[in-house]
This record gives C-alpha cells, sequence and structure tokens, in this order.
C-alpha cells in the first residue's frame, strides 16, 4: 500500500505551525508523504501565509471545527493513507514511518501513535504530558480509541464510515474511532511513533479546554452510551469524576447543615482519592516531588469537565426535545 497525504487542520495557529511544518516537510523530499494539506480554518492571523511558505497545499475551512477542517482535507486527497496531526505539533523523523508498519492488514483500519513535550519547563505542561505517558504506557498493540494528534487512517475506511462527525468541536477523534470499531476495523497504537506537542502552560486556558470535552463528552456519550465506562485510553474512575464534582457542586449550598455536610465531605474525599493513583505512578515514573501538583490539577479539572458536561446534558436535552 502507498501513498500517504498528511493533513493537518489548523486556525490561528501561525505560532506553532512553522516548527510543525519544518518537521513534516523533509518527508515529501525524501517520499514517505506525497503531499501535505493544511487546511486553515478561518484563521484570522498568519497561518496561512506560514503554510505557504513552506510550500504546502492550502485549503480553507469555514471556522466550524477540527473535525469539518479534516474533512476537507482527507476528502481532497488522492492517497490510500491519510496521515492526521495538529498544528501544535513536531513529527519525529519515524513516526509516519512507524504507523505505515501497522496499516497493511485489510482489517486494520487506522493506527496512532504518542506525545512527547515541546514544553518541558512548565509545570503545567509536564504534568500534562506525564499522565498522558501514563496513559499511553498502559494502552495495547489493539485499541477501541485513537486520538487525531498523530493518527494514520486508510482513506476508504473514512470515506465507509463518513468521516468526522462535524457537530463535534471536541471529542470528534474519539467518536470517529468508536464508529470506525463499530464497522469491524481494528484500531492499533504504537508509543514509539511520536509527535511532540506544545501543551498549553497556563491553567485558565487549560480548565476551559476541559469544560469543552466536558460539554462534547454529553454527547459522545449519548451517540455511544456503551462507552460510558471507559476506553483503552480513559477507565471507569476517570468517568466517575465529574460527576463527583457536579454532586460537591450541587450540595455546597448544604456544607453546614449537619449530615448533608458529612455526604459533601465524603464526596470531597472520594474525587480527592481518585486522584491518588495516577499522582502515586507519575511520582514514581518522574521522581521528581513537582509532580505531586498533578493531584490539585486534576481535582480541578474534574469540576471543569464536570460543569461542562452538565451543560452538555441540558444542550442535548434541548436539542432532542425540539426534533421531537
Amino acid at each position: 500500500m502507498t501513498g500517504v497525504t498528511l493533513v493537518i487542520p489548523g486556525r490561528n495557529c501561525a505560532a506553532t505551525l512553522d516548527a510543525c511544518l519544518a518537521a513534516v516537510t523533509p518527508r515529501v523530499a525524501d517520499g514517505q508523504l506525497a503531499e501535505i494539506i493544511f487546511v486553515d480554518d478561518a484563521s484570522t492571523d498568519e497561518s496561512a501565509a506560514v503554510a505557504a511558505k513552506h510550500g504546502v497545499r492550502v485549503l480553507q475551512g469555514p471556522g466550524r471545527g477540527a473535525g469539518l477542517a479534516r474533512n476537507i482535507g482527507w476528502q481532497a486527497a488522492s492517497t490510500e493513507l491519510i496521515w492526521f496531526i495538529d498544528s501544535d505539533c513536531v513529527a519525529q523523523p519515524d513516526a509516519l514511518e512507524i504507523l505505515v508498519e501497522h496499516i497493511a492488514p485489510d482489517d486494520v483500519g487506522a493506527v496512532g501513535g504518542s506525545y512527547g513535550n515541546m514544553r518541558p519547563n512548565s509545570l503545567l505542561a509536564s504534568l500534562i504530558h506525564a499522565e498522558i505517558v501514563q496513559r499511553h504506557q498502559t494502552m495495547p498493540l489493539h485499541v477501541d480509541f485513537l486520538a487525531t494528534f498523530n493518527v494514520l487512517y486508510k482513506r476508504a475506511v473514512l470515506a465507509e464510515v463518513g468521516g468526522f462527525d462535524v457537530r463535534f468541536v471536541k471529542a470528534q477523534d474519539a467518536e470517529l474511532a468508536y464508529r470506525v470499531r463499530r464497522a469491524g476495523y481494528r484500531l492499533r497504537f504504537d508509543a514509539r511513533s511520536q509527535v511532540g506537542h506544545f501543551h498549553l502552560t497556563d491553567l485558565r486556558p487549560y480548565l476551559r479546554v476541559q469544560h469543552q470535552q466536558g460539554y462534547y463528552r454529553a454527547f459522545l456519550y449519548a451517540a455511544h452510551p456503551e462507552r460510558m465506562s471507559g476506553d483503552a485510553y480513559s477507565g471507569f474512575s476517570d468517568h466517575v469524576q465529574p460527576p463527583l464534582a457536579l454532586a460537591m457542586v450541587a450540595l455546597s449550598p448544604t456544607l453546614l447543615l449537619g449530615p448533608v455536610a458529612l455526604v459533601e465531605w465524603a464526596l470531597a474525599g472520594a474525587l480527592l482519592g481518585a486522584q491518588l493513583p495516577m499522582t502515586w505512578r507519575i511520582l514514581k515514573a518522574e521522581r521528581d516531588p513537582r509532580y505531586a501538583a498533578f493531584a490539585p490539577m486534576s481535582f480541578m479539572r474534574a469540576f471543569s469537565r464536570g460543569v461542562g458536561f452538565a451543560r452538555g446534558v441540558a444542550a442535548a436535552a434541548i436539542q432532542r426535545a425540539a426534533q421531537s
């Protein structure tokens, strides 16, 4: 099987796109890539100019999110394989080669890889990355979830399942992977294939993203209720944290009211306890006491995801009512 097109969606990503493209344009010269397509999703910065400087094909998106931008990209490609990375990722020289090793069998629909950390001097970026590393280390060869920051899909499989569901601004990668598995294809994962990622370095923007993730998870689980208990990347302990945080928020006005306050404190204890296994794994791996900060960071993240999820549930209910 030959022919790979790289599709990169991006919006206002000029700050990272130069490094992203500098890492992958040599793959065109050495024959690994047939073409690179950058889909500019209605940027207001110099993203399109940066892409043009590198000589890649630039297509325009309407500003409706990465899912639609990726659809525009892969549908414009003529190769049998489509490699997706994000505009804030810097691929290692062998990242694509490792993915291609896995894709030949007819029943394999896609193969994904892992991350590196482009901002190791930031504690928040390092905490985010350390968690991802721990999760990826436990993922087997055959998985039921792949993210789009570094994934190789067969174009025929994308066409068969209809590509990305553009309703999902977030979680569209999980939703696509679930449908590909439902269609009978296997998904593979190889952590040796890596792209460095510019993880966020400020807590407030990070929590805003987690709020969005929670919002679209409500729609994701409405479409795929069987995945509410987890997948190859996340499990029940992860998924129960936002509801615990929501329950704490709901009961917070009763914090001083006798027996009800005990429930509130019990919920807080359960939510804090849910942070300990991953925090311990990270501390063992990193051998740096600063990584104990993962516990409070993850505790706060649960509230952002929980509030976002509650908003998503309400929005989904309103949509259903309007359609009925």
